[in-house]
């Protein structure tokens, strides 16, 4: 007689991860697309230049809202987030691809978001115009203990399902927002910058914007790959006030 296997025990993070799994983006990809304009087939010789030479056609560019020749570069990100960044996430879709992890053809892992001591839970002020404040010891406290036991009564009503034979995308519907999920994301800097300008908060940026603040931590690592991979067209970004060109 072989064992039943444990059920699987709900785990719970405040963190969210980003990971670059593959990209073809760089500086000089600008640089050939913009000359194209004015040099025809000898644009393709700014590939093999350095494009720090030519850093001020980036700003330019930028500044001006030249916006076309930043789409000639390609990102793919891996992202593990609660299903609610999702669905935010996926309001952007003028130059994003997404395909996310099915709850219809793979049992789901109880994994599941509780905020960390750093999130500030308070909502002030009104919409529009709000801002978040710092949670008392009895908020955080309440927060964690509705979200984990909300979690795992909800859980095992999954379990239960598809233990008796329930369809798992009958099933799934039991799962609250707050369960993890996992997609690929793919964009250009131009659809990453456009997504920046919403989805982060910056002293830099000239729009403001209020962001919630799980979405903005996917923003701020995604940049961070990005920054790398495009140092002066992510500086010309900023230069100019975070508005995407």
């Amino acid at each position: 007689m072989t064992d039943t296997p444990e059920p699987a025990k709900p785990h719970f993070r405040s963190d969210v991860t980003v990971d670059l799994v593959k990209s073809d983006a760089g500086d000089a990809d600008v640089l050939f697309a913009a000359r194209v304009s004015t040099a025809g087939e000898q644009s393709i010789e700014e590939v093999t230049k350095d494009p720090e030479r030519s850093k001020g056609l980036i700003n330019y560019l930028m500044r001006d809202r030249h916006g076309s020749p930043f789409e000639h570069n390609s990102m793919t990100f891996f992202v593990s987030a609660p299903i609610f960044v999702f669905r935010e996430f996926m309001r952007h879709r003028v130059g994003w691809s997404y395909n996310e992890e099915s709850g219809r053809y793979r049992e789901l892992e109880p994994v599941f978001y509780v905020p960390g001591a750093s999130r500030k839970l308070v909502q002030q002020g009104r919409p529009g115009k709000y801002e978040f404040v710092e949670g008392t010891e009895e908020q955080y406290d309440l927060t964690t203990r509705a979200m984990e036991d909300s979690y795992r009564q909800a859980y095992a009503a999954y379990q239960e399902m598809l233990a008796a034979g329930v369809a798992r995308e009958v099933a799934r519907a039991v799962l609250p927002v707050g369960l993890f999920s996992t997609m690929y994301a793919t964009c250009n800097a131009r659809s990453l910058m456009h997504f920046l300008g919403l989805r982060t908060q910056h002293e830099l940026a000239k729009v403001p914007s209020f962001p919630q603040r799980e979405i903005e931590m996917v923003g701020e690592q995604m940049e961070a790959h990005w920054a790398r991979l495009m140092p002066l067209t992510h500086a010309a970004f900023n230069k100019n006030g975070r508005v995407a060109p």
